[in-house]
This record gives C-alpha cells, structure tokens and sequence, in this order.
C-alpha cells in the first residue's frame, strides 16, 4: 500500500453567516487542484483542506473571495 503525505490547510474566513454560505466555499475549494478533502465549519469560521502537495495560498485566498468571503488567515501544516 503506498502512503501518500496529506499536508493540512486551515483558511480562516469571515461573512460566512449559514450553511449555504459554508457549502459554497467547500464546494468551490474542492474544484482548486491538487485538493484531496475539504471541510468548512461554520461555528469555528474556517476552511480545513487536506492536499498531497503544498498549495497556493493567493490561489486559495482569490477563490474564497470571489464568492464574497474575507479571508482573516491561512495556516499551514
């Protein structure tokens, strides 16, 4: 069984205010390449992505934007 290394990315975001709001983000983060699994939870205001390889944060940051979201920060590792 090969083993690949999941590299964690939590985004913080603000002016999400429901679930139609989080979906929104999780479904357009899963289209971004390179993204394995993504969850968004509404209640602690953050994005988690899990990726086999480093990702883009402007890119990351441009896609939750557009939608109209804020992003307060992205963690890495």
């Amino acid at each position: 069984m090969i083993m690949f290394k999941r590299i964690k990315t939590v985004i913080k975001i603000e002016k999400m205010s429901c679930k139609h709001c989080s979906n929104k983000v999780k479904l357009a983060l899963e289209e971004v390449e390179g993204v394995k699994k993504v969850s968004v939870s509404l209640e602690k205001k953050e994005a988690t992505i899990l990726s086999t390889n480093p990702l883009e944060k402007e890119n990351l940051k441009k896609v939750i934007e557009e939608l109209g979201y804020q992003v307060i920060d992205i963690i890495e590792g």
